[in-house]
């Protein structure tokens, strides 16, 4: 049996403590979240990168494109209404599929591209200002505020990033918070 690793707990992770700004707490948990996602992969050589976990089934790889094709459908495709790819070929199921030949740093150029699309698209707007219509929302009346998406992409990180906290686990016995 693994002995635990002590932790000594921060007193508030993310953005500052004086930080109570509902556009900046976003974000900047947003941020914290991407950044946790890196530190759970850190260390982890190519070949576990890109091998399925038992009996999770995916790769600590397949989760980064999946969280870069997120990035992109809620913020580009979504808020901006940009006219992007939403959907790799074979949809949802395929974002999780690290296909062969493609390399390692590729997967992480792509996620980082999404990202930083997604802070210049967030900096620049309100929280309230409403998705555009005509990307992934047809209509006003389905096109929800960039704190709500933001907040979706919040969640999603959450869950992604407790996910591959476990999967480190299996993997090699690392743990973190």
């Amino acid at each position: 049996m693994r002995k635990p690793r002590e932790r000594i707990p921060a007193l508030l992770e993310g953005p500052g403590v004086k930080v109570d700004d509902p556009h900046e707490l976003l974000l900047g948990y947003l941020d914290w979240y991407r950044d946790a996602l890196m530190r759970k992969i850190a260390g982890l050589p190519d070949e576990l990168l890109r091998a399925k976990i038992d009996p999770l089934g995916w790769a600590p790889l397949g989760l980064i494109q999946h969280l870069g094709w997120v990035e992109r459908r809620w913020m580009r495709w979504g808020f901006a209404a940009e006219d992007v790819v939403p959907f790799p070929p074979g949809k949802i199921e395929a974002e999780w599929i690290v296909a062969p030949g493609t390399s390692t740093e590729a997967i992480f150029a792509a996620y980082r591209y999404e990202v930083e699309r997604s802070r210049a698209l967030a900096a620049g707007a309100a929280l309230t200002d409403q998705a555009r219509v005509g990307g992934r929302f047809a209509t006003p009346a389905q096109a929800p505020s960039l704190g709500r998406i933001l907040f979706h992409l919040l969640q999603e990180y959450a869950r992604h990033v407790g996910q591959l906290d476990i999967a480190r686990e299996l993997v090699d016995g690392a743990t973190g918070e």
